[in-house]
Parts: structure tokens; C-alpha cells; sequence
């Protein structure tokens, strides 16, 4: 099979050729895996570990900003960033200067420097699908629309979930920006890419490690038809729609599905209830799961014999039937193994022990 063949058999609930596999690296291990293989181009990596998944978007081509005081860097909303060395071995973008906190009135909304659809490039997008026209295409990304963590960035987290709860008017205003912007560039970028896309990727946490990150009523309120959107959209243009969302969604699954969600993506296995056996047995032949490789647990701490038995567990466990991407729960960090890492896509291509080992 070819990958796009082997992504869409699986989400189509059929038994490919293999199980489909996926990645997620922070920048650090990326660099450390391409000079393990003495590789020059990510997508040599995307190729070593089988990855059948590939991205196209459109670059944002508007200038940004100046960089607020005592910031290193400012993305297209105005938020300024640090870099940030957490002493693992890598660092983040953390916001220190919260551009949106600063608007008060809906005049200040409407008064306020928003990106547009208009700054971003759709010209390349079909000759960049037709690049990868064997594997399975998407667009998108964990970002898209990404409520609460994405607004939070140039708003406080705290403030974003006041103005959840309480309908803040002028909050819900800067929560729509956002919706409205995602939403006119993802239907841009379809219509460019004339069909040859197959997964639309959106992302919103909606878990935490305990279940639902707000009552059941919130989300069907305010997230749902926000992120129905979505949903609807990628299925007029024929693509599938991958969700990513970290943390406990078992108790949302069934409304995913009612949705129309075709994967859900970042499937932690490691709080309460999102045991892998379950989950396939109470929902795997509605939903596709891409992730269910511990990235809390087994990557970083785990032996390597640990990190090939899980990942043999989740491949007997969707041998038959599809219905699972194989893939890390989330980026896999700086300071994880090697030979874990390693080891995981070794069994996802039955490999033998070692293999990747040598060049």
C-alpha cells in the first residue's frame, strides 16, 4: 500500500497493509535523531521512521511586529515571547507580554491590529500536495482554532476561562478573531489544494488529567458549534478532520463522534480512563486514535524493553480493523532516549532490535 492508502484505510476502519505511523519531535530531539542517521533534511527522518502523514499550509507572509520590550520574539497577534530553558535540555516560547489582556471594550476589539486571511500565501499549496501526493496530506494544525490555550497566550489562561464561563462579551469577541481567522485560511487552503487534501488537523485541549477541562454544558455551548465549523467545512471538501486534544476526553468521545471527528489525535494513555483496550472497545470502530505511545511514562523513563512491549501492545491491539495511527501522545522531548525513540519505530515497522541503530 502506499501511505495515503495505508492513512485512509485506517481511518476508514479497515485493516492496511501495516498500521500507519506518525511523529511528533521537539526541535532538540529532531536534531538529535538527524545526526544519530547523519541526516541533513527532517524529511529524511519523516522517510527512516516510516511517517505515511505529510503537512502543507501556507506561510504567513506579512511582516510581524516589532518584538514588545523584553521580549525575544512577537508572533501576527501581538504576543510577546522568551525563550525559555526549562533544564531539560530544550527551551520554549513562553509569553511575557499579553497583548490581548490589554483590551478592555469591544471598541478596543474592533480598534485592535488583527491578522487576516489575506496574510498568508495559498499560491504554493497544490504544487506542495502534489510533492507528496503518496502519502496521506494534511493541513492544519494543533493551533487551528486552539481556544483556550491559543488565546491564553495573549491573554492569561485564567482570563480566558472567566470569559468562557461568564460570556464575557468582550473575551467571546477575541475567542471569534481567532475562530474566524482559522476557519477563512483553512477554507482558503482547501480551495487551493483542488481536493488533493486528506485530513484537515485542528487542535483544542479539551482535557486535563482528571476528564473534561469544563462541565459538559460549556462545551457543548461554546466549543462545539465553534469547532463544528470546522468539522463541517473539511467534510465538504472530502477530507477527513483529525482533532488534537491532550488529556482525558473519554467522557467526550461520544460527543466527537457525534461530531463528525474523524481521528482524535494526542490520545494520552496514561490518565483514568483512557486505558487503550477500552477505549478501542467502546469507541475504536467509530474514531480513529492517533497517539496511545506514553510520552509522560514510558518514553522518558522507560526502559528500552518497556518502550518495544508497549508499542507492540498497541500494534496487536489494532492489528486487525484499523482505527489507530500509531504515533507518540504528544512531541516527544529533548531528554528522552535515543534508543527509545528508536525502539518504538522499529516495532511500528517490524524491524529488528537494532536496526536503526546502524546507519
Amino acid at each position: 500500500m502506499k501511505p495515503k492508502d495505508r492513512v485512509l484505510a485506517a481511518i476508514a476502519h479497515e485493516t492496511p497493509d501495516r498500521i500507519p505511523i506518525q511523529t511528533y519531535l521537539t526541535p532538540e530531539i529532531q536534531q538529535k535523531l538527524m545526526d544519530h542517521f547523519g541526516f541533513s533534511e527532517p524529511l529524511e527522518l519523516l522517510d527512516r521512521f516510516g511517517v505515511d502523514l505529510r503537512s502543507v499550509n501556507p506561510p504567513y507572509v506579512k511582516p510581524l511586529p516589532p518584538a514588545p520590550e523584553g521580549s525575544d520574539m512577537v508572533d501576527e497577534w501581538g504576543t510577546g515571547y522568551v525563550l525559555f530553558d526549562h533544564g531539560h535540555g530544550g527551551a520554549y516560547p513562553e509569553p511575557n507580554y499579553l497583548a490581548l489582556a490589554k483590551l478592555k471594550t469591544l471598541d478596543d476589539v474592533a480598534a485592535y491590529p488583527w491578522p487576516s486571511p489575506d496574510d498568508y500565501d495559498y499560491s504554493g499549496i497544490e504544487a506542495a500536495c502534489d510533492a507528496f501526493a503518496e502519502y496521506a496530506v494534511c493541513c492544519g494544525h494543533a493551533g487551528m482554532p486552539d481556544i483556550l490555550n491559543g488565546v491564553s497566550r495573549g491573554r492569561g489562561m485564567e482570563q480566558v476561562i472567566l470569559d468562557i464561563v461568564t460570556q464575557d462579551p468582550v473575551g467571546v469577541a477575541i475567542i471569534d478573531r481567532r475562530c474566524d481567522l482559522y476557519f477563512e485560511v483553512a477554507r482558503r487552503t482547501l480551495e487551493a489544494a483542488k481536493g488533493k487534501i486528506d485530513i484537515l488537523c485542528l487542535g483544542e485541549d479539551t482535557g486535563n488529567q482528571m476528564g473534561p477541562m469544563f462541565p459538559m454544558q460549556i462545551f457543548d455551548a461554546f466549543f462545539r458549534p465553534r469547532l463544528q465549523r470546522f468539522i463541517d467545512l473539511a467534510h465538504e471538501y472530502g477530507c477527513k478532520v483529525m482533532m488534537h486534544s491532550c488529556g482525558n476526553t473519554r467522557k467526550l468521545q461520544p460527543r466527537f463522534i457525534e461530531m463528525g471527528l474523524d481521528i482524535l489525535d494526542a490520545m494520552q494513555p496514561e490518565p483514568d480512563g483512557m486505558n487503550p483496550e477500552e477505549l478501542k472497545a467502546a469507541f475504536g470502530d467509530k474514531l480513529t486514535f492517533c497517539g496511545l505511545i506514553s510520552t509522560q511514562r514510558t518514553l522518558p523513563f522507560g526502559t528500552e524493553a518497556a518502550c518495544r512491549a508497549e508499542a507492540r501492545h498497541r500494534l496487536e491491539l489494532f492489528r486487525e480493523g484499523g482505527g489507530y495511527i500509531f504515533s507518540p501522545a504528544h512531541c516527544i522531548q529533548a531528554d528522552n532516549p535515543i534508543a527509545n525513540v528508536l525502539a518504538i519505530y522499529e516495532e511500528a515497522l517490524g524491524l529488528d532490535a537494532g536496526a536503526f541503530s546502524r546507519r
